[in-house]
């Protein structure tokens, strides 16, 4: 199969316009680097960061219509992104607030999004909400059936 036809329907790339480059570039910067990401390219008003052949784009567009992400108006609520196993979710949320983020839903964190999902739901200053999702431990989950 070509590179063309094994790629087709996968995530190329997500283009987020920011009202504040100066202000969500750090936010952004530390979060996807904790990811694995890497700076791809950087232009005045905006940057990529790339992991394998998807990459997130955050710009700062001159036609840029408000100065806040509403999240819960049609449109894209949240973007989710595989966060490594638990304890590297932790670590992810115990830095969190000194890079910019907050931690959503905090009295069911880490099973806010259900007790066989184990996740952390961030929000920074422009709106934004990220899911971080940790894989599922290998084995059965003790403690994971109805009551626990």
């Amino acid at each position: 199969m070509s590179e063309s036809l094994s790629s087709r329907g996968a995530l190329h790339h997500v283009e987020l316009w920011v009202p504040d480059l100066a202000r969500a570039l750090p936010r952004w910067s530390w979060l996807l680097g904790e990811l694995g990401y890497e700076l791809f390219q950087a232009w005045e008003g905006g940057a990529s960061f790339r992991l394998g052949a998807t990459y997130l784009v955050l710009e700062q567009s001159p036609a840029v219509t408000a100065d806040r992400h509403e999240r819960l108006r049609p449109g894209l609520n949240h973007l989710a992104f595989h966060a490594g196993t638990r304890e590297q979710l932790d670590a992810v949320v115990a830095a969190c607030a000194d890079h910019g983020w907050r931690l959503l839903f905090a009295d069911r964190h880490p099973f806010a999004g259900g007790p066989e999902h184990c996740a952390a739901y961030l929000e920074d200053d422009d709106g934004y909400e990220v899911e971080l999702v940790a894989e599922p431990p290998l084995g059965p989950v003790s403690g994971s059936g109805a009551g626990a």
